[in-house]
């Protein structure tokens, strides 16, 4: 076999510029000595490669340390606005981006509703939504990371199927590479989020992580190892259109009774105007015009009055939410897992229903070993891991 020598030496000399990389940011700062220390490469192999970092604008020294004896180590760190990277949240029930620097600091965001738009209409929302982040950046992008709900094929960019924005087989990546000529990563929404909550989020003793996110649609992302697992065919996670309910009601996705239809956002508004419907005691008149203005928001006002009935709507949203993640525990046995998403405003009351249903349920060794909470990144998540796949992908930094 004829090796390509050139070849090699550019692959190898690409790689030790990456991981020089990767052990600056993973520092605030870094001399060239520890850098060596802890990739075990060549002083002249990180010299070099610092060099061009510093060229490039993404490294700079900042001071000098003690002397030990010799020359005073000189620290570097990663510039954190020397690149900016573009994340969106394509949200069924509004698209949401931002402009983030290298740390994942969100400096411009922009929120678009979406006003039951799909399909077409809804690809047309997220070109606009784009074009206003990009009109705002004036450094050098890495690229576009974007996060939508469904079924996504992320080694292609194409969106299987979307149920919620009546997208199927949507070649989204290639879409928007032709417009936009930057590297596009495309995954599904709470995988994302999960990869956020990961990177940026205050999780930095674990490698496994369950991320649910709760809201007009129901998804677990799942980060194993410290990667992203997507499972054979792209759906590891979809627990939202799993069956929770026989013989129950009608899913946007076909089937019927599915988690969705019982704990999702929408099921609980849905659950809400019945009962305002049938109760005109019911305190959720107080917060809403009429019962077709009722939305979450007077749901959980309803909620935190006290109201006897939406609190039961709760309470059974957290038990069939519970019975979904006690089968995660059985199979998977993660032991920190995070609740995003709108859900997540009804607090505490929601997790103490999902904690004692996951108790009735898996067990209980393996339960009480789980750690259940909320999402540190509240709704950036999906936002912060479309910007961790781009350093995960442009940059090996994870």
């Amino acid at each position: 076999m004829i090796i390509n020598k050139k070849l090699t030496h550019r692959s190898t000399k690409i790689h030790n510029r990456l991981l020089t990389l990767k052990t600056i940011y993973e520092h605030q700062e870094i001399s060239r000595a520890d850098i060596a220390r802890i990739t075990r490469l060549t002083r002249p192999t990180i010299s070099s490669a610092v060099a061009e970092l510093i060229d490039e604008g993404i490294v700079e020294e900042t001071r000098q340390g003690p002397s030990a004896g010799g020359k005073p180590p000189t620290f570097l760190r990663v510039v954190p606005t020397s690149r900016y990277l573009i994340g969106v949240d394509l949200d069924s029930d509004e698209f949401r981006g931002s402009v983030l620097d290298l740390r994942g600091n969100l400096l411009h965001s922009v929120t678009l509703p979406v006003d039951e738009q799909d399909g077409d209409l809804a690809l047309e929302l997220a070109y606009a939504l784009i074009d206003q982040l990009l009109a705002w950046a004036d450094r050098p992008l890495l690229g576009i990371g974007l996060g939508t709900p469904g079924i996504i094929d992320a080694e292609h960019g194409i969106i299987r199927r979307a149920v919620n924005l009546d997208w199927e087989n949507l070649p989204l990546r290639k879409l928007l590479q032709d417009r936009y000529d930057l590297p596009v990563y495309i995954g599904n929404n709470t995988h994302l989020a999960a990869l956020g909550e990961y990177t940026f989020g205050c999780h930095s003793d674990i490698k496994n992580l369950i991320m649910v996110k709760v809201g007009r649609g129901i998804s677990a992302g799942l980060v194993i190892k410290g990667q992203l697992f997507y499972g054979d065919g792209a759906g590891a996670g979809e627990i939202g259109h799993v069956v929770a309910v026989d013989g129950g009601e009608a899913c946007r996705c076909g089937n019927f009774g599915c988690l969705e239809t019982v704990a999702s956002s929408q099921a609980v508004i849905k659950r809400a105007k019945v009962i305002a419907q049938s109760n005109p005691q019911s305190l959720l008149h107080n917060f809403a015009s009429s019962i077709e203005a009722i939305d979450l928001q007077a749901v959980q006002q309803a909620f935190s009055a006290e109201d006897e009935d939406v609190q039961q709507i709760i309470n059974d949203v957290g038990r069939f939410l519970g019975m979904a993640l006690a089968h995660l525990v059985g199979a998977l046995n993660i032991e920190h897992m995070l609740i995003g998403g709108l859900m997540s405003s009804f607090g505490e009351p929601l997790l103490e229903s999902i904690r004692r249903e996951m108790r009735r349920r898996a067990m209980f060794l393996l339960v009480n070993e789980t750690h259940v909470g909320f999402s540190t990144l509240g709704t950036d998540s999906v936002i912060m891991g479309a910007g961790a796949i781009l350093l995960a992908e442009e940059l090996n930094i994870v």
